[in-house]
């Protein structure tokens, strides 16, 4: 069975133009599918970007043929789950068979800024649920036909259908990095998705998702488990830890950074970031081996789509280099 490798296009990053032509570049060197990050503002004001993540995602379908989807959105706080559910199944009418929602309980970072109190994260987790509810009303009800209501603690949706659907619903995957979450996202969604962590920790949340799936009655070994894995790569380990420090200094931080509001506030704990902080967090290697290996780990955790986020601004380079030395090499 092939392996699915996808491409992390960061949009905090990269302009939209250059992110969309880094995942056709990605395609070529063989990755199968494209993830793309949903902000407002980016980590860091050096990071520079934040497009507007379902502009991207079209364009993105025009470019390349693989799988792609917003990895994650957050349907709770700068969006009503409505229209989160217009704009998935848009891309799934566009691109039919290729578009995946990807959802998250979201970051202060991207969702303060309409103003709302940010809660804790129990609330926060709760009201991601509830959104999946209404967008999965939604999807079932325009398949059918039919307008749907809703009346929950955190949202209302007055009767309404999608007057533009694919004939199959997008499938909705929840980002997840505690076992709860996890458990629960089993019972109500399609997939998982979560980001590199320890494998102690990975597997848990994998057993987690297991056991919520059998509790909805559904085969946990059918549903697809999503993996973004940043890394960094170059030419010499020297410089891949320099991209590291510079450019991704999220790797090594080993707090919370859900509440932080602010791309300078950011700056300010990322100068506390040393390079031992990235041990256990992320690999940092010039050997495309060490890196291939470490993506063989996740594989055999039981992940069966990786997209990965190469720190450095060397994207061609890492591109070309890791379709040429890694990719062949990896096993489902």
């Amino acid at each position: 069975m092939p392996v699915h490798i996808g491409y992390a296009a960061m949009l905090e990053r990269f302009p939209p133009a250059e992110a969309v032509a880094l995942a056709a570049l990605a395609e070529s060197h063989g990755f199968t599918g494209v993830m793309a990050s949903d902000h407002f503002q980016p980590w860091l004001p050096a990071q520079g970007q934040s497009s507007f993540v379902w502009s991207v995602l079209a364009a993105l379908g025009e470019r390349t043929t693989g799988d792609l989807g917003p990895g994650v959105t957050t349907p709770t706080f700068r969006w009503h789950p409505a229209m989160v559910a217009q704009a998935s199944a848009t891309l799934g009418a566009l691109y039919p068979g290729r578009h995946w929602l990807g959802i998250g309980s979201g970051e202060a970072l991207n969702e303060h800024i309409v103003g709302h109190y940010w809660p804790e994260a129990p609330e926060r987790i709760n009201r991601m649920f509830e959104a999946v509810d209404v967008i999965k009303k939604l999807f079932a009800g325009s398949l059918a036909g039919r307008d749907v209501r809703h009346s929950g603690q955190y949202f209302k949706l007055e009767s309404t259908r999608l007057w533009t659907m694919p004939a199959v619903a997008p499938q909705i995957f929840v980002a997840a990095s505690g076992p709860v979450t996890a458990r629960r996202a089993g019972r109500n969604v399609d997939g998982l998705i979560t980001t590199g962590a320890p494998a102690e920790r990975l597997a848990a949340l994998l057993t987690r998702f297991a056991e919520g799936a059998r509790e909805g009655g559904r085969d946990p070994s059918k549903m697809p488990k999503v993996l973004q894995l940043h890394l960094s790569w170059a030419a010499t380990d020297e410089e891949a830890m320099r991209n590291a420090l510079v450019e991704w200094p999220n790797g090594g931080m080993r707090f919370a950074r859900s509440d932080i509001r602010s791309p300078f506030e950011f700056e300010q704990l990322a100068r506390t970031v040393r390079a031992e902080d990235f041990k256990g967090q992320m690999v940092i290697s010039a050997d495309p081996d060490v890196h291939r290996a470490d993506i063989q780990r996740h594989l055999d955790l039981g992940f069966d789509r990786v997209y990965l986020h190469n720190v450095g601004r060397n994207q061609a380079e890492f591109l070309e280099v890791f379709g040429r030395e890694v990719l062949p090499a990896l096993r489902a």
